[in-house]
């Protein structure tokens, strides 16, 4: 047994880790969560497949609400309704027999093209019952990815809301040698005439009700899996080629489960039938779809969105969750929708909550817990912001992408509830590492979870010493989360694993004192500016999104030149309120072409880079506004938020060519 010691409260090291020998890389300790010093938790109840773990809750919160929705009232949302956890296993049960009596037997694969609603949740449910392995289909992989992520994966049925239908007519011909059968929920102006050209290619094409009639009266065995059975093939889109079949098991998504129950053990914040959470963050990516397990697994329930994201507001208020789960870029949305408000009020109103802000962040910061850092002030001021999210809010989670640090201050201290930063990835089952509830780790993806080993491997050449204080280096990863493999690419596999085990994550962190994780770049975004110097891309896009001009920002250099430029998307209120100072106009396109308005952004950078105590060779020199946000309809990001930097470089190309032209006159 290697040697443990302490790392903060929640981690602890094994071993001493490796200094560099010839080719091979110095590598730092193990690290693990303390409540893993000995093995990896199981989940409550002991259940070793997804299947058990439903039964499970079942048993024991069989009459608690579980899933729910807003029925369409004269057009409009009306109250949640909900299944109990019985109704929701028998419709799973007439589901997984009407996907039997389809001819889908065990092993089989089932696609699911559509936004978050209870079926969702059913379908998945009947094929842990049955043995077989979900695909899901998003449209933000694009046309050709869904045919080939279809084909790939051999799928041969497929669930989908009503407006999929057209794309599925565009792909029929494509896929029709492994779809047999497409069943369609809710209503669409062309579902009819879709549906016939879909069946012209020699698809079938049930409407979910009736397709549900083929498993009513005819129950069937449960085909309970193995732990080892895939649950799911998810594919990733990645930045380049086609996307890969990330395969996860029913053991990685329970390892993933038991580790956040341990978490949420140890940090106090206990999980109940008595909470609730909204889904509507594609359950298309782990991220969402486990956490919503996670929660059922404790009998909590799961409300689903209307499908409006104008209208998030509206089902966040008729739910009240306890519980919210967002990326950062919808968390971003509710900071600038709190900020619009306030910038209505008066000077004085103003003043006052800036006031309380400082003062309440302070106290926290010093150690005070945050429910005990200023309860007048969350009573008289704090607590009309923290209504708009129903009132009931425990607690927060960000993950999909890195959560700018005043971001998270910010929500943190205006709505009186803990914002929680989580790291993972597809491959690693979603959360390796969530923060903890405290101010002083903001910044930070808090501790490995209690399913993870974590390593650092070093390198000489980026400046990243493993050994050192703090350990930094690429972040390795290995333990019962990790994904079994991509599909059908061994070659992949191979490539992504270390002889030792462990999955090389591509991205750079370094361990705090406390023990907690820090992510700094990604290996592939590192890159080298003419002097020599290495510059870290998304932490600098990191610290300049904190800017208040500065919507979306990607930071380009390369070894030929000593200076970086950027592409902005301007916060469009900010950039138009100083336009009206200046005289610059009153069209934002317009605005955003002026060299004024371009400066005036450079300016601004340059305070932040002051601010965050960035080096010189860390500014920027130049600026090209860009009206458009960067998204991933337009080719620019991942489905998950990440800046797609091969595309953007294409796309910006003749612009950053200019923009060091100018600088080099």
């Amino acid at each position: 047994m290697p040697e443990v010691r302490n790392v903060g409260k929640y981690t602890i090291a094994l071993g001493e880790g490796t200094p560099k020998h010839g080719e091979k890389n110095a590598l730092s300790p193990i690290y693990r969560n303390v409540a893993a010093k000995d093995k990896f938790p199981e989940v409550e109840g002991g259940a070793k497949t997804l299947y058990e773990v439903f039964e499970y809750s079942v048993k024991k919160h069989g009459h608690q609400r579980c899933l729910g929705w807003r029925p369409m009232t004269g057009g409009k949302p009306g109250p949640y309704e909900f299944w109990t956890y019985s109704e929701t296993r028998e419709r799973a049960a007439v589901l997984a027999a009407a996907i039997k009596a389809a001819g889908v037997k065990a092993g089989g694969r089932v696609g699911i093209y559509a936004p978050n609603v209870p079926n969702w949740m059913l379908v998945i449910q009947a094929c842990n019952r049955s043995s077989l392995q979900v695909v899901p289909l998003y449209d933000s992989l694009g046309e050709s990815a869904v045919e080939y992520t279809v084909n790939h994966s051999e799928t041969s049925i497929i669930f989908a809301e009503a407006s999929k239908l057209e794309f599925l007519v565009k792909a029929a011909k494509a896929i029709k040698k492994n779809v047999k059968h497409v069943v369609y929920w809710g209503s669409h102006a062309s579902a009819e005439g879709n549906s016939a050209s879909i069946k012209d290619e020699g698809i079938k094409v049930t409407e979910w009700n009736a397709f549900l009639e083929l498993g009513k009266g005819k129950p069937t065995e449960p085909v309970p899996p193995k732990p080892n059975d895939p649950a799911t093939i998810m594919y990733t889109s990645g930045t380049t080629g086609n996307p890969k079949g990330v395969v996860l098991s029913h053991a990685n998504v329970l390892a993933t489960i038991a580790a956040l129950q341990t978490y949420v053990r140890e940090v106090g914040l206990d999980v109940t039938a008595a909470d609730c959470t909204l889904s509507y963050l594609t359950l298309a990516h782990i991220f969402g779809r486990a956490l919503e397990e996670f929660a059922l697994s404790l009998g909590a329930s799961v409300g689903y969105w209307s499908g409006d994201v104008r209208k998030l507001t509206d089902d966040i208020a008729a739910l009240r969750p306890t519980l919210f789960v967002a990326v950062p870029r919808v968390l971003e949305r509710i900071q600038s929708g709190i900020q619009a408000k306030l910038s209505a009020k008066p000077w004085i109103m103003r003043a006052l909550v800036g006031l309380a802000m400082r003062w309440k962040l302070a106290r926290v910061k010093a150690g005070v817990p945050l429910h005990k850092a200023t309860p007048l002030l969350d009573k008289y001021i704090f607590s009309t912001f923290k209504s708009a999210f129903g009132g009931r809010v425990r607690f927060i989670v960000s993950g999909g992408a890195p959560l700018s640090t005043h971001v998270e201050e910010y929500l943190t201290t205006v709505l009186s509830t803990p914002v929680f930063q989580g790291y993972g990835l597809t491959e690693t089952c979603a959360a390796s590492f969530v923060a903890l509830p405290r101010q002083d780790n903001s910044g930070t993806v808090g501790p490995p979870t209690a399913g993870v080993e974590l390593r650092f491997e070093g390198s000489e050449e980026l400046g990243y010493d493993p050994l050192g204080t703090p350990p930094k280096g690429e972040i390795c990863l290995r333990g019962p989360i990790i994904f079994q493999g991509y599909y059908e690419d061994k070659k992949k596999t191979e490539e992504a694993f270390d002889s030792d085990g462990f999955f090389h994550t591509g991205d750079v962190g370094e361990l705090t004192a406390a023990g907690t994780l820090k992510v700094v770049d990604r290996i592939k975004n590192m890159f080298k500016l003419a002097q020599g110097e290495y510059i870290a891309a998304e932490h600098l896009e990191n610290k300049y999104t904190g800017t208040d001009v500065v919507d979306q920002i990607w930071v380009y250099g390369n070894s030929y030149e000593s200076t970086l430029v950027a592409i902005v998307v301007p916060d469009k209120k900010t950039l138009m309120s100083w336009a009206s100072e200046n005289g610059a106009g009153s069209d934002f396109k317009t605005v955003c072409q002026k060299p004024a308005a371009e400066q005036y952004v450079v300016k601004e950078l340059a305070a932040a880079a002051k601010s965050n105590k960035l080096k010189g060779f860390e500014r920027i020199a130049a600026v090209h506004l860009e009206p458009e946000a960067f998204s991933a309809e337009n080719g620019l990001m991942t489905p998950s938020f990440k800046l797609k930097r091969p595309q953007l470089q294409k796309h910006y190309q003749k612009l950053i060519d200019e923009m060091y032209k100018k600088g080099k006159k």
